[in-house]
């Protein structure tokens, strides 16, 4: 009986777990178009670096161009999913795409140069916005209550 009882209990926590997995953790930045991620990142980086006017105009720009590509590959992505033509790339498709998305990369972080000062552009490396620092799982090496870790 106990062990029925156990068994039970052990199923409701593995079904409860289950269901919790598919939602996603975004925090609903999913919901939101182009123009309101770009907002809210420009908004977000206006009071980390005390942005000028001027400045938020040009990185405003820079984030909605940047939220409309990103926005357009996921709809790619989805659409590709629900037509069911979702495959694993090989591995000259994901060279291609690593390759593009690295020049994409450097090519933003050159106009941020351009338009933050010298004091703002080391405050903004230093977020690390550029170098995956802010992402959550932060890699695969990462443990949890590891110092070291959090230093690299």
């Amino acid at each position: 009986m106990k062990k029925a009882i156990l068994a039970i209990a052990l199923l409701i926590g593995v079904f409860g777990m289950a269901q919790k997995e598919g939602k996603s953790n975004r925090g609903g930045m999913k919901d939101l178009n182009s123009e309101q991620m770009a907002t809210l990142q420009t908004k977000k980086m206006t009071l980390a670096l005390d942005l000028s006017e001027a400045q938020q105009s040009q990185i405003q720009a820079l984030n909605l161009e940047n939220a409309k590509a990103r926005k357009a590959k996921m709809e790619e992505r989805k659409a590709k999913k629900e037509a069911g033509e979702a495959q694993k790339p090989t591995s000259e498709e994901r060279y291609a795409m690593q390759n593009a998305r690295l020049d994409q990369m450097i090519a933003q972080k050159a106009e941020i140069k351009k338009i933050l000062s010298d004091e703002q552009y080391d405050k903004w490396e230093k977020m690390g916005h550029r170098n995956g620092k802010h992402r959550k799982g932060k890699g695969k090496n990462h443990k949890r209550g590891d110092k070291k870790a959090d230093r690299k």
